[in-house]
């Protein structure tokens, strides 16, 4: 899968950025064309001419030009990087990169460019292992996952410190296979198509304190949004109310009520090409709802009556809708 395919490798600072040399060359050997991305801190442990002889392109590392003779377009690079790779690996991240990617950070090239990619991202940390199992950094690497990016756990053993334990850059020959199955599994077959998909529940108020609803916890909405994104969709997410971070290269639409969804897919409905329809749309809503919340000295007796109404049926709409088309 590797021949003929466009790979960004970024290389952070940490004692493991010696391996990006040997990746290079496996990507190369491999039939890929790589670009390779440094921070700052990566060059204390690797030289920009070591990568950039080996794979035969021009390291970057600054987001502006150096010195005003050379051409101004060169600040849009990260856009032209971002769609012409098939894939971007960070081997080594470090913990600080982490943190920034996973919080949409971008304050050097690297990080920007993670922002403007179009193509999976792949991350292998490398640091200390009490950095590793740091709560902070484990919530990081959640979030990263969440968000669809394909983590290559660190391995296990001696590290640069003296301390033994996991926070070891993987070989470089494991973290090829890997790229190499990510790129098996994602294929760009949908570029140029854009999807609807809803997920997650609706919540039809009581009061401003409770409401109505139906158990959903989102995650399978969230897979296809980013499931099609990494297959090259453009992904429009209607979302109801979850506690999931929105996936890479989608645009979330967030709604409250089965009526805000109803609205958010009628006017996304007529420019795509695809829906799915994953929410778990409440199919009931109180029919006056109180603009103060109900107390319970308020009650007359030991039950309350809630009249309920039907809400849109949003499938059964769009459906019409298309045979209108």
């Amino acid at each position: 899968m590797l021949s003929g395919k466009h790979i960004l490798l970024g290389v952070t600072g940490g004692i493991a950025a010696y391996k990006g040399a040997i990746l290079v060359r496996e990507f190369v050997r491999a039939g890929a064309e790589v670009q390779v991305v440094m921070t700052k801190a990566a060059t204390h442990f690797i030289t920009p001419l070591t990568l950039s002889t080996l794979s035969t392109r021009e390291v970057i590392m600054e987001m502006f030009p150096s010195a005003p003779e050379e051409p101004t377009t060169q600040w849009t690079t990260h856009i032209e990087l971002g769609m012409w790779a098939d894939v971007m690996v960070i081997a080594p991240a470090s913990a600080n990169t982490v943190a920034k990617v996973a919080h949409g950070i971008s304050d050097n090239f690297l990080t920007t460019l993670v922002l403007a990619l179009r193509a999976p991202l792949v991350v292998a940390p490398a640091m200390d292992v009490d950095m590793w199992q740091n709560e902070t950094t484990q919530g990081n690497i959640d979030r990263l996952s969440q968000a669809g990016c394909h983590i290559i756990p660190p391995e296990s053993g001696e590290l640069a410190s003296g301390l033994s334990g996991p926070g070891r850059l993987p070989e470089p020959d494991r973290i090829v296979q890997f790229v190499d199955a990510v790129l098996e599994r994602v294929h760009q077959d949908l570029r140029e198509k854009r999807i609807l998909v809803t997920a997650g529940p609706t919540q039809e108020p009581i009061d401003p304190v409770r409401y109505v609803a139906n158990r959903s916890s989102g995650k399978m909405g969230y897979a296809i949004a980013n499931a099609a994104a990494q297959r090259g969709a453009e992904v429009v997410l209607v979302s109801g109310p979850v506690s999931l971070h929105t996936p890479r290269n989608v645009r979330r639409v967030d709604v409250t009520t089965a009526e805000e969804m109803h609205e958010a897919v009628q006017r996304e409905f007529s420019s795509v090409d695809l829906v799915v329809m994953a929410a778990a749309v409440a199919d009931f809503a109180p029919v006056k709802p109180s603009q103060s919340k109900i107390k319970r000295e308020a009650l007359k007796g030991e039950t309350i009556t809630l009249e309920l109404r039907r809400n849109p049926d949003i499938l059964k709409a769009i459906a019409r809708q298309k045979k209108q088309q």
